[in-house]
């Protein structure tokens, strides 16, 4: 929902201040979709991370 409303502020600043809505509006999609995409990628990394931590804390192993 962040990144959405991000990209609306990319879009009222371009009407605002007379820019090209057509480039604005491909800037505002591309960072929306690498923005909602790199925090993907590190929830999972962080589900991963927690969930082999969990495995290990339930084998008993100290390491």
């Amino acid at each position: 929902m962040l990144h959405a409303v991000l990209a609306l502020v990319i879009l009222v600043i371009a009407a605002l201040t007379g820019g090209g809505f057509l480039r604005a509006f491909l800037v505002a999609v591309g960072y929306f979709v690498v923005a909602t995409g790199w925090t993907w990628f590190r929830l999972r990394q962080r589900e991963t991370r927690a969930a082999a931590t969990k495995r290990v804390g339930e084998k008993g192993d100290t390491r």
